[in-house]
């Protein structure tokens, strides 16, 4: 123990440690040498950080306490040696922890105690459930019974809480609240003795927890002394008395401030009965009964009125081991206090012992005998009560770690069976010293006057326990033996449900949790499941349970499938298990781990193949075959290579796969998107060309001259790509288009290369195309009889910019009666759009919202052509849409486009430049399109085609694409984008690319005209203020930049008239701005959009229907919604308008009692709080909001009422609320929370208050939305 002595330890010996010289309760040394004396070096794993020793032993109690092992020693977090086995143990203590399942340290540092009450928990034993009269999981009283049972027998470490929670009606959410420990004591016996009443046990909380008091009030003059006799469950003991700058320093000093009388004299001089005038008086309270079981709670927290802030009091109070409480008892009043009748009469009566009965002036000369009755009790009978029945000894202290806004709780408690004290932390129990226990008292070592709880160890006891020393009385711990016959029962219930998830532990342990993956040989979809096997089953039977799991039982046989190694982010094929049928899954996957580096894949094949071997270290290659004449790209042929071969081996290797000529073979890589690299350099290694484990590579060989010009000029790279940039796209097409009927008409009775040619020939001026789309429209449902085609594949006039590649047959055309890139159209009709596009998101013209990968504008002129129905079509199959696709998109990402936008100023985009040319004629892009049915559920299909797109296209060259499949101009349709949720955004930017689509995104074509620039969608909503549901949507309509507001109400009037029925005119109706729900500003008719009215795309404004004539006639004038409360009747009226000129309070209260001819004098007003209409209960009303503000204008504080459309209530103050009965109350209250519940706003208006803590006997809080 002296750091100066050394001594030598015999490591051999068997002595105890404290043979050894080892002292208890102190600090001892220990120097570690190696054999030859000289000092280790210690690694980094268990280097102690020497400036924290001291703390460490001048706090041993903060924190988590250590497990396993007396305070102070190293826990097995830090221990190298920690393992898996040392959480699942019981502690060495015999004793069982609890699991905190957030914030609930409070809950279990109570539970413990309740647990090592032996009174207590042999009653909770004692006690049988019912079960056909409850449900157990309701049931507090059985749920705690598990618990006591499970920290008896169990033999875990710790055990978990969330049953007995659950019990208490509490969600997940309240782990998450913390509470005081004292609070939860309160709550739960009462919970408890709802519980028992009608039982054995109804009346145990008491007989062992309760005790009584009197609260008195002496006159000094005639001696007439006025009470009442309170009982109490635990005693608040004060730890400074209010305005003091010393603090108790003991429990015993406190106790006595808490009989201390006081003097009522001056201005508090007390009314006594007897002498009938006002007389000095002393008023206290008297002890008359302890409780078997005492409860000391240390009051710590605190609030501070100059800083306005709840506290905790850190100074040191110090608690006896045994507590004598013999002089704090009235032994006078003793005898049977229940049968005294109170004269309570009219005495200062704020005496429950909750409350703080402190004297401020505390002095040390009053003796306890003082204010008891002169010409009661003699001293003599006093002495006959024997001391030693009222000395009590501790056995629980809650200690309480950190601050007034939070901390951590845990219990010291003594078993009364071997008279040790232990720490229970949690999850973790360790034995503990008196030392430990005189470390809790509080306080700093030294004494710093006023401030010492500043400077205070924050660890310090809250909750004191003590049992009377009573041998007739004091109760030992049930043993197993000596259990009840329902317990024992229980207890072999839970013994099995032990063994039972110990066992399920033991299999999880020992299970190996890998990804499965599997092509399914008929759907060619990949699926994806996880394969649970146990490591000691063999690949054989891992095969079989693979087989099972993807359910390709009757597609393939058993014996055509095998698992390999496989990581599915590369789709790479690592290697195969040849003659490792017998090989245990352990040894296969390196054991059991919690994640795998790798994947398996279930393997299939048709009986007539055979499986290749694969090997480490090969790697995949996936062989594309194009034909330049059909321009076709077969299916892909799978291949392994090695890195090291090089580029003529490897086209050897293909030649010999594919059946090509290796002299004219061109391989081209595609290391990633949109990254094709010819491999042309003979003896360069397949690793330097940049091949990785799996790769896709497409192969050419012919004897065109192709293989002659420049790589990035060749048909080859054109082809690759567009098959790069081709997307997928599902478009709807709205109900009357006679679009499918006019592409079948073309591919039954029309040759499309005539009508290209004739195309081609026809030199018409923009007025003439204009003219005839005008007229097209006209005739749309002659055309669709006729079949005419000509009308719909102009193509620009500038023909020269084309290149049009023959195709082999008409046949293969289908559909592509539209792919000109660059019909012209007035631009005038031309439409523009400053609504939200696809990236409507952030808004910038640059990005897009999903993945934006765009050639450099140096691509975008080149010629592509028309594909092909051959083998397979250039953008199917699993060449361009493998399973790589949509990770390909995810790595793209927020990638920014590359892409030049046509205007660089922030205006709305055109679709022409400057000489009212097409911009999108250097776009020709290909497209080609096919119907599909798309069957909605109703038998009929949608009518829908599937649409394969160059994604460089622009959104204008798009549309004009799409023309002849809706049937009219581009200009008169709009395009709408389809989300995940069934949402829907417009595309309107002309001048974008579909460079935020992906594969597979849905389209909805809407009819329509399209915006012209400064046009805006507005949608109109009608505005109902005494309708339950206020907001009502009417119709879309559009609204332009500088229009007056009425010539916008002229534009809706024939709109309302047909689609609404609602028959108005100009002066009878009011435009106004809406907010979420909210009315705002009213819009006068004089009012310009975008000059007097901020207008934004997707607008929504309030149509509101008038009464009268509109009173709002200037922009001065205010417009305030108001509604009458009458107490009296418990009801609201409807909503008024009322128009005020000025923001002055006192001519809204004019205008207020000119509408409901209440007095200026007794009329009072509040403002509504939430969004419109502000509903709130009739319940709450009248206190919940503030009424008769002391302001004089509304636009302050705290009104702000500033814009139209602000809610106002007001009342009569004279009117009474009406007088309700209890079940007319709650009749009321449930009515009322329907009534809210169905316009969606809360009843209860504090959602800042901290959660009251409760628990629920009916199995949780009731769901109304009215009970916070």
């Amino acid at each position: 123990s002296d750091p100066g002595a050394e001594a030598p330890l015999d490591l051999s010996s068997e002595m105890s440690l404290t043979e050894s010289g080892f002292e208890a309760g102190k600090r001892n040394f220990l120097q570690l040498t190696d054999k030859d004396g000289e000092q280790p070096q210690l690694d980094d794993l268990g280097t102690a950080d020497s400036s924290g020793l001291d703390d460490s032993s001048h706090e041993r109690l903060m924190g988590p306490l250590p497990r396993d092992c007396t305070v102070g020693c190293s826990s097995d977090y830090s221990s190298p040696s920690y393992s898996y086995s040392s959480i699942l143990n019981k502690s060495d203590t015999g004793y069982v922890g609890l699991v905190n399942q957030a914030m609930t340290c409070y809950l279990n540092s109570l539970l413990q105690t309740l647990f090592m009450t032996p009174e207590f928990r042999n009653a909770l034993y004692n006690w049988e459930f019912e079960e056909s009269e409850e449900d157990p999981v309701t049931s507090i009283p059985y749920q705690l019974q598990r618990l006591f049972v499970l920290l008896q027998t169990s033999k875990k470490r710790a055990i978990e809480t969330t049953d007995v929670t659950r019990s208490f009606g509490w969600d997940s959410s309240e782990a998450w609240q913390q509470h005081d420990v004292q609070e939860l004591c309160r709550v739960m016996f009462d919970a408890l003795e709802q519980k028992w009443k009608q039982t054995e046990q109804a009346d145990l909380i008491n007989q062992l927890y309760q005790g009584k008091l009197k609260d008195y009030v002496r006159c000094l003059e005639c001696g007439y002394e006025s009470w009442r006799i309170d009982t109490y469950l635990d005693i608040p003991l004060v730890i400074r008395p209010f305005g003091a700058s010393q603090a108790y320093c003991s429990v015993e000093e406190a106790l006595q401030a808490f009989v201390q009388p006081e003097t009522l004299d001056g201005a508090n001089q007390y009314f006594c009965e007897r002498c009938k005038k006002k007389c000095d008086a002393r008023k206290g309270l008297r002890f008359l009964h302890f409780p078997y079981l005492l409860t000391l709670q240390l009051k710590r927290f605190d609030f501070d009125y100059t800083t306005m802030h709840r506290i905790k009091l850190n100074d040191r109070m110090s608690f006896p081991e045994e507590l004598d409480m013999s002089p704090f008892i009235d032994v006078e009043d003793e005898k049977s206090p229940q049968t005294e009748s109170c004269t309570d009469s009219g005495a200062e009566n704020e005496g429950s012992c909750h409350s703080d009965q402190m004297s401020n002036d505390f002095s040390t000369d009053d003796g306890v005998d003082e204010g008891i009755c002169l010409d009661s009790a003699s001293s003599t009978e006093r002495v006959l009560k024997p001391k030693s029945s009222l000395t009590f000894e501790l056995f629980s202290v809650m200690v309480h770690s950190g601050s007034a806004a939070g901390g951590h709780y845990y219990a010291c408690i003594k078993s009364f069976s071997d008279g040790q004290w232990y720490s229970f932390n949690d999850q973790h129990v360790s034995k503990i010293t008196q030392e430990d226990i005189r470390k809790t008292y509080g306080g700093s070592s030294g004494n710093r006057g006023y401030y010492s709880s500043a400077f205070a160890s924050s660890t310090n006891a809250y909750m004191l326990i003590y049992r009377l020393k009573d041998p007739s009385r004091n109760a030992k711990y049930l043993d197993c033996d000596n259990f009840p016959e329902h317990i024992k029962h229980l207890v072999q219930r839970e013994k099995e449900s032990e063994e039972q998830e110990k066992r399920q532990k033991e299999i999880e342990r020992n299970t190996c949790k890998i990804k499965l993956f599997c092509m399914h040989p008929v759907k060619m979809m990949m699926m994806e499941n996880k394969l649970e096997v146990h490591k000691d089953k063999t690949l054989r039977e891992a095969t079989e349970m693979a087989y099972k799991l993807m359910d390709i039982n009757g597609v393939v046989p058993m014996d055509c499938c095998r698992l390999v190694k496989y990581d599915e982010f590369h789709e790479y094929l690592e290697r195969s298990y040849e003659g490792e049928e017998d090989t245990t899954m352990g040894q296969l996957l390196g054991g059991v781990k919690s994640s795998y580096m790798f994947d398996l894949l279930l393997e299939t094949r048709r009986p007539e193949q055979v499986f290749q071997p694969y090997k480490p270290g090969e790697v995949m290659v996936k062989v594309y075959v194009l034909d330049l004449n059909t321009e076709t790209i077969a299916p892909p042929v799978s291949l392994r290579a090695y890195l090291n071969q090089s580029v003529t081996e490897f086209k050897q290797l293909i030649a010999q796969a594919t059946g090509l000529s290796a002299e004219t073979m061109r391989v081209v890589l595609e290391r990633c998107y949109n990254d094709l690299r010819l491999l042309y350099v003979p003896n360069k290694t397949l690793k330097a060309e940049g091949f990785f484990r799996s790769n896709k590579v497409f192969v050419e060989s012919s004897e065109s001259t192709d293989n002659e010009v420049a790589f990035t000029d060749s048909l080859l790279w054109k082809l690759l790509d567009r098959h790069a940039n081709t997307i997928r796209l599902f478009v709807s097409l709205p109900e009357q288009s006679p679009g499918i009927h006019r592409t079948i008409c073309q591919k039954v009775g029309c040759d499309p290369e005539e009508s290209l040619e004739n195309s081609k020939g026809s030199r018409k001026s923009v007025d003439a195309i204009l003219e005839e789309s005008t007229e097209k429209l006209k005739n749309l449902t002659l055309q669709q009889q006729q079949g005419s085609s000509t009308s719909d594949s102009q193509k620009s006039s500038d023909s020269s910019d084309f290149e049009h590649i023959k195709s082999p047959s008409p046949s293969q055309d289908e559909g592509c009666g539209a792919v000109s890139g660059g019909a012209s159209s007035d631009p005038e009709t031309q439409f523009t759009g400053e609504e939200r596009s696809d990236s409507e998101v952030n808004n910038d013209r640059s990005t897009s919202s999903v993945d934006s990968d765009i050639l450099s504008s140096s691509h975008s002129s080149d010629t592509l052509c028309n594909a092909d129905s051959g083998p397979i079509q250039l953008v199917n199959g699993l060449d361009s849409h493998s399973i790589t696709s949509s990770r390909r998109s995810k790595a793209r990402e927020g990638k920014k486009e590359t892409w030049d936008t046509a205007e660089e100023d922030s205006g709305t985009d055109s679709e022409y430049d400057e000489n009212g040319r097409s911009k999108t004629d250097s776009q020709y892009l290909y497209f080609r399109s096919e119907p599909y049915a798309q069957d909605d559920g109703s038998g009929e299909g949608q009518k829908c085609l599937l649409v394969h797109v160059d994604k460089r296209i622009t959104l204008a060259a798009f549309k004009q694409n799409l023309e002849p499949f809706v049937g009219i101009t581009s200009s008169q349709f709009k395009v709408f984008r389809v989300y995940a949720n069934n949402q829907e955004f417009e595309s309107v930017r002309l001048n974008e690319t579909l460079s935020s689509f992906s594969d597979d995104n849905k389209i909805t074509i809407r009819l329509g005209r399209a915006l012209k620039k400064g046009e805006y969608r507005v949608k109109v909503y009608q505005l109902l203020v005494n309708d339950a549901e206020p907001c009502k949507f009417l119709v879309d309509t559009v609204f332009a930049k500088g229009m007056t507001v009425k010539q916008s109400k002229e534009e809706l009037l024939p709109q309302l008239r047909d689609q609404c029925k609602l028959d108005l005119s100009v002066d009878r109706f009011r435009l106004r701005k809406k907010t979420w729900k909210n009315p705002g500003t009213v819009f006068l008719d004089y009012h310009i959009y975008e000059e007097d009215i901020n207008i934004s795309s997707n607008w929504e404004v309030f149509l509101e229907v008038l009464d009268g004539p509109e009173k709002m006639k200037s922009m001065s004038q205010l417009a305030v919604l108001t509604r009458r409360w009458t107490p009296a009747q418990m009801k609201l009226e409807p909503f008024q308008e009322v128009v005020l000129e000025s923001s002055t309070v006192e001519e809204l209260n004019e205008k207020l009692s000119e509408i409901s001819g209440i007095p200026l004098e007794n009329l009072e007003f509040a403002k509504g709080r939430g969004t419109f209409p502000c509903d709130i209960s009739v319940l709450e009303i009248h206190q919940d909001l503030d009424w008769n503000p002391k302001v004089s204008t509304l636009n302050v504080w705290p009104l702000y009422i500033c814009d139209d459309g602000a809610v106002v209530f007001y009342r009569d103050n004279t009117e009474e609320p009406m007088e309700l009965s209890e079940d007319e109350r709650n009749e009321l209250m449930k009515r009322e929370s329907s009534r809210l519940l169905k316009t969606g706003h809360r009843v209860s208006y504090s959602p800042r208050k901290e959660k009251a803590l409760k628990i629920y006997l009916d199995g949780g809080p009731a769901k109304d939305p009215g009970q916070d």
